[in-house]
């Protein structure tokens, strides 16, 4: 597998076919924002003959619009005044803190504790879930331009998660009895070797961790570079140590990050679907809506169907974060769940196992239910799917309508309140989180 990045992207035989305009915007966002392709993406899933409107070109080559006007015309003048690397770098760490790097308060409330000691490679916002960000992990076969997770991968150390350390992980989670699964995400944790894989699966299948009974690995590796799992040198050792998550009697979920059909489409990734059930894992399936990429009912139908087709399980259908290139990415609340509903009016009952749209905020994960009318008032209806308090699971909520908001922060509360029923105790969790030290605290 060959990896092009911002330094060598030139060296990619199709990139020859782009106007000069088109491949200079991809160096201006590209210096901003991550840029990583490989060899099968470019031979095998892009469609050079559709450039720029195919999808798959669009998720993994920077374009102009990506980056807000002011940004794209600061980077772009550096560049042809051939500025100095200090000075590009300074206006960089600007652009970039402007980009939202810290959403969802990843860095804030997310990080948990073991004495007085910050796990910074571990989150823990959920009772029951616990991230895992191994170090070796934290890159990607392909750098997705819509990623919410950008800024673990242009090389600013506090504004990243990673950890190598097993040891505290498995200590922490021993202390933790509430913790039923373990999410390894990045990054991708499927571009480390196996061999670094299996030390931390030895930690988890400790006997003191037999409370940890689900094992989840975020990936798009088997759409990105799905010879990982059969044609690598370490791959077997790989699928063995799957097996012996399986064989300890844990269960083992993989989260497919599928944000295409055309992603689905080949021969090997068919492979690697039935090397992975073939072993007993679960495969569930999750992507963002994304405009200029699969913003339509009928690409999410399809998607849907083809997953269920592979014996995949349809799981979360996201709004896109608000970080990064959102604004480019990035479709109303509304218009999102009407393509959510038309979507799942076309599908059968199971591909209808998917939760959305759903917005991973502060508070927790809120799926928009709908549009209704209460008391003579236009309303949005809302419910938590997850909640830093698991009390606030399934409570459904009103926002007034509107038909612009893109993200929770957008919404007002409806009927003239004026606060989310979640506010006040998510300030006192958050008060309280600053104001103990306890190991035994959680975020």
């Amino acid at each position: 597998m060959k990896y092009y990045f911002l330094h060598n992207y030139n060296d990619i035989p199709q990139i020859k076919q782009l106007s000069d305009e088109l491949r200079f915007d991809i160096e201006v966002v590209g210096t901003v924002l991550p840029f990583k392709v490989n060899s099968y993406i470019i031979n095998e899933l892009i469609d050079w003959g559709n450039i720029p409107q195919d999808p798959i070109f669009t998720i993994t080559f920077p374009r102009k619009e990506m980056l807000l006007p002011e940004h794209y015309e600061t980077v772009s003048n550096l560049l042809k005044n051939n500025a100095d690397k200090q000075t590009i770098n300074n206006h960089l760490l600007r652009i970039r803190q402007e980009l939202n790097p810290n959403q969802a308060g990843q860095f804030d409330y997310n990080v948990p504790k073991l004495g007085k000691r910050k796990l910074h490679g571990i989150q823990h916002k959920y009772k029951e879930t616990v991230l895992f960000f191994p170090r070796e992990g934290q890159t990607c076969h392909s750098y997705c331009t819509f990623c919410f997770r950008w800024p673990q991968f242009i090389g600013i150390k506090n504004l990243r998660f990673a950890s190598k350390e097993a040891v505290a992980l498995r200590d922490y989670l021993a202390l933790h009895h509430e913790v039923t699964d373990i999410l390894f995400t990045g990054g991708d944790p499927m571009t480390m070797s196996a061999a670094h894989f299996n030390h931390y699966i030895e930690a988890l299948l400790d006997d003191k961790l037999k409370h940890v009974t689900n094992i989840r690995i975020g990936t798009k590796a088997p759409t990105y570079n799905p010879y990982r799992f059969f044609e690598d040198p370490d791959a077997k050792e790989l699928i063995d140590s799957f097996r012996r998550i399986i064989k300890a009697g844990k269960n083992l979920t993989f989260m497919f990050h599928i944000s295409h059909y055309k992603e689905m489409e080949t021969d090997v990734f068919h492979k690697v679907v039935r090397i992975l059930q073939d072993i007993g894992a679960v495969i569930r399936t999750q992507s963002p809506i994304l405009k200029g990429i699969n913003a339509s009912s009928e690409v999410w139908a399809k998607m849907w169907q083809k997953q269920v087709s592979l014996g995949m399980v349809p799981y979360y259908t996201f709004v896109t974060r608000d970080t990064g290139a959102q604004h480019y990415f990035g479709i109303p609340l509304i218009e999102a769940w009407e393509i959510y509903q038309k979507a799942y009016q076309q599908v059968s009952g199971l591909c209808r196992t998917v939760r959305g749209p759903s917005m991973s905020c502060v508070p927790g994960k809120i799926q928009m239910l709908g549009i209704s009318e209460y008391a003579g008032e236009k309303v949005i209806v809302l419910r938590m799917l997850q909640g830093r308090n698991p009390d606030w699971a399934l409570r459904p909520f009103f926002a007034e309508y509107d038909e612009k908001a893109t993200w929770i922060s957008d919404l007002k509360p409806a009927f003239g309140e004026n606060k989310f029923f979640f506010e006040d105790e998510l300030e006192q969790i958050f008060h309280e989180k600053y104001d103990n030290d306890c190991s035994g605290s959680y975020e």
